[in-house]
């Protein structure tokens, strides 16, 4: 039988369709948001995609933090008496459509005066009068036409965030300064003796001048303090040769104008700083969309919901739950701190914490830990701990979350800085020492010369150019990474260690094997029809793994929450739920998640769940064997130790009932042996090993919704293309020594003439404009040509 589809999520209508005008709707929601385009004159929103929308969900009571005002300022961009602006971050937008609808919110509610979506960050900034309409108010408004925002502790935490854009000021100022220097040049390479230029030569310079100034004492002065900070700590880094070429070619032209010896070195003053700072910009370009320094404040509400004396409901912040606090928490949300239940069945999903796939039952008086999110129904508990207590708070308390990988690596152009410093200050001293017997007259000229021609420009530029590239060449393909560092450390790799659930196995497929007596034309149709009234996660799976039926009516229907399901179709019932429930006591602990049925009270069988592994899973490690150790780390029990065993190369060490501080330990005694770690996760519960790692990547099915504490981000789609990723890093090192070559080789030839005094300004201007562009180009070019090999 050909199901319906929803006009406007197109989701099949699995129960009998509403019909509204004419269309198809699989829910009452769904049907409520095209009431609400139409009688506002929207429709033509389905013109642009068909079944463009989203289902929305319950979202009665959900904010009522949003009346606080202390919550309220936080959140808010803007605040005055007729206008508020406020940024929400929307997990739904992914087309055109979306993008259409949000931007015509004030088609929708006349108090909102205009909304801008920001597609790559799916956020939505939103002008409205708080006079005629709450930001609760406006929240409601976009859940009910499907694009719920997400709105997190970590959002109130931060308040409002301010935006750097310094560096983009600098590379602006050095580029047009840049610019005009060359411009003011060109009588001075070509030697242009015509009367109208010659006589304004002095202007040209001290135009020249004018224009370095700002490009000297603006746009470089972050390498100038770094350089003092670096000779102030005694150390020398990159920055010192940097800076010294800087001031000596600024000091050496500003002397050349005032005692006409020539016109200076401006030019490529202006030019060297310009492309350093574009190298850094390609640096720090990185994906400000996705968050890559999550914990658990980035899932937790802002507030929860408070029962006090009498029954009255009120909404406090989390940080306010104190001890013996009564707490209702609704379906789907997630638990703020430990508790006991007090009324209702909860069903718990741990996975967000523990790992472990399978949600756990518990009843009134059990112990429920903070981080479970409930699935089924509301229930009341009561708080154990404050939120600063709890076991999940306790975990993100490691000290691994606060420390910083970035200052414990030294990146390869730290490691040469010292010795390139060092190198060319020696030279520098060296011929001016030798030219004070041969010249004196030049021993200055040739001093100065020497530090201008080795500045590093090359080598500065190779390392920020080469793993910008390849950064925005893996975001093309679907990995995300934190910063250009971690390109480096994927390169130096020796172990790669990976969790199970949710990162070699996938939620988005699931297969079930029936074990039993055969069921009957008769008994499979009930068993549908059963499971199609169901909405236990379960029950949705199984119902989508059956065989299609006809729709019947089913004279009754139970379901018993945490326990299973009962359908009647006239003389015939049919069970399905837990061993228990259908009346077979007889089995025996069941390691993988199973569904049993009874028909008519007589056990039949059951369906056993397995985990569908990603695709490409053994490909992917019999690759990387090659080059890197590898293990995997899950906090499931044994029940899939066997097909992991026939999936993986032989002899691959499989760690089972793992706890989160157990991964993050064994992370660090692989450190302890002098190993270099990949750790591959998906959940908040692997989080303290991703921070532990050298290098932590996060696998999500959307890149925009989740992700732990991580170095990188890699959409679920590309797993397999993982070890290809590393190799492109290893590739990426190999261009920046080439390039450290090409620069080598460009200082020695520049040494050669300012060493014996023939640095003419021509050879200068010459010499380090193309030794900055060669390796830009060279750089972009071969990094490209590694990017096409990545599928």
């Amino acid at each position: 039988m050909i199901k319906e589809k929803c006009f406007h999520c197109g989701d099949d209508c699995d129960t009998i369709p509403i019909v509204f005008k004419g269309k198809h709707f699989c829910c009452n929601g769904c049907k409520t948001v095209f009431e609400i385009f139409e009688s506002n004159d929207l429709t033509y929103y389905y013109d642009l995609q068909s079944a463009a929308g989203a289902t929305p969900n319950e979202v009665a009571d959900k904010y009522n933090f949003l009346d606080d005002p202390v919550i309220l300022n936080k959140l808010i961009e803007f605040n005055e008496k007729k206008h508020q602006i406020v940024n929400l971050y929307i997990p739904h937008i992914h087309c055109s459509s979306c993008i259409w609808v949000l931007e015509n919110l004030n088609k929708l509610q006349q108090s909102i005066s205009s909304s801008q979506v920001d597609f790559p960050k799916k956020m939505v900034r939103i002008a409205y009068n708080p006079e005629d309409l709450s930001l609760k108010q406006l929240v409601i408004l976009l859940a009910k036409i499907g694009y719920e925002p997400y709105i997190s502790l970590d959002d109130y935490d931060k308040g409002k965030k301010s935006v750097d854009r310094s560096l983009i000021y600098k590379l602006g100022v050095a580029g047009f300064a840049f610019g005009n220097v060359m411009f003011l040049s060109f009588p001075e390479y070509f030697e242009v003796q015509e009367f109208w230029l010659d006589q304004y030569k002095n202007v040209f310079r001290w135009l020249m001048f004018a224009f370095s100034l700002p490009v000297v004492f603006y746009s470089a002065q972050d390498y100038l303090i770094s350089a003092y900070k670096s000779i102030s700590s005694k150390i020398l880094n990159i920055d010192v040769p940097i800076a010294l070429g800087v001031l000596v070619l600024f000091v050496r032209s500003t002397l050349e104008i005032i005692f006409d010896w020539g016109t200076g070195f401006f030019d490529s003053l202006t030019g060297l700083i310009f492309f350093l700072l574009l190298g850094k910009f390609f640096q720090q370009k990185t994906y400000s969309f996705l968050s890559f320094e999550r914990d658990y404040k980035s899932y937790f509400p802002i507030a929860v919901t408070r029962i006090v004396t009498g029954g009255k409901e009120e909404t406090v912040q989390v940080y306010d739950i104190k001890q013996g606090d009564r707490l209702l928490i609704r379906n789907e949300e997630l638990i703020p701190v430990d508790g006991i239940v007090l009324k209702g069945n909860a069903r718990i999903d741990y996975s967000f914490v523990t790992g472990e796939s399978e949600a756990v039952v518990k009843e009134s008086g059990d112990k429920i830990l903070a981080g479970g999110k409930q699935l089924q129904g509301a229930i009341e508990m009561e708080a154990l701990k404050t939120v600063s207590q709890s076991y999940l708070t306790q975990l993100w308390g490691n000290s691994v979350f606060s420390i910083d990988k970035t200052s414990k690596f030294q990146t390869i152009t730290d490691k040469i800085s010292q010795r390139f410093t060092i190198a060319v200050l020696s030279i520098a001293f060296m011929a001016a020492f030798i030219w004070m017997f041969i010249d004196s007259s030049k021993a200055i000229n040739v001093f100065t010369a020497v530090l201008i021609i080795a500045c590093p420009c090359a080598i500065a530029l190779a390392a920020p150019f080469t793993l910008g590239n390849m950064l925005r060449i893996f975001g093309r393909k679907k990995f995300y990474l934190k910063n250009t560092q971690t390109i480096e450390q994927l390169a130096q790799l020796t172990t790669a260690i990976f969790d199970k659930t949710g990162t070699l196995t996938t939620a988005q497929k699931s297969t079930a094997s029936y074990e039993g007596m055969a069921l009957s034309a008769e008994e499979e149709s009930l068993l549908k029809n059963t499971l199609r009234a169901s909405n236990h996660p379960l029950s949705r799976t199984l119902y989508n793994l059956l065989a299609a039926q006809d729709i019947l009516t089913l004279d009754d229907y139970e379901e018993h929450l945490g326990k299973g399901i009962i359908g009647v179709l006239e003389d015939n019932n049919i069970k399905v739920g837990s061993a228990n429930f259908v009346g077979n006591n007889s089995v025996t602990a069941q390691e993988n998640t199973a569904v049993y049925i009874s028909s008519n009270d007589a056990y039949k069988g059951k369906f056993v769940f397995s985990n569908q592994y990603r695709e490409g899973v053994s490909k992917l490690f019999e690759e990387m064997k090659q080059t890197l150790d590898l293990g995997v780390l899950s906090g499931d029990n044994e029940g899939e130790k066997e097909r992991l065993q026939a999936l993986l190369p032989k002899l691959t060490p499989l760690y089972f009932n793992q706890k989160p501080e157990d991964k993050l330990d064994f992370i660090k005694s692989l450190q302890e042996q002098g190993k270099k770690v990949l750790m591959v996760g998906d959940g908040l519960n692997d989080a303290g090993a991703l921070a532990q790692s050298n290098v932590g990547i996060a696998i999500s099915e959307n890149v925009n919704v989740f992700s732990p504490a991580c170095d990188g981000i890699l959409d679920a789609s590309k797993f397999k293309q993982l070890y290809q990723y590393i190799k492109a890093s290893k590739s990426a090192m190999k261009i920046i020594k080439l390039s450290f070559g090409f620069s080598l080789l460009y200082n020695l030839i520049g040494l050669y003439f300012a060493t014996t005094g023939q640095l003419m300004p021509v050879i200068a201007a010459i010499l380090m404009p193309l030794s900055s562009i060669s390796i830009v180009l060279f750089t972009t070019i071969a990094t490209n040509l590694v990017g096409k090999k990545i599928e």
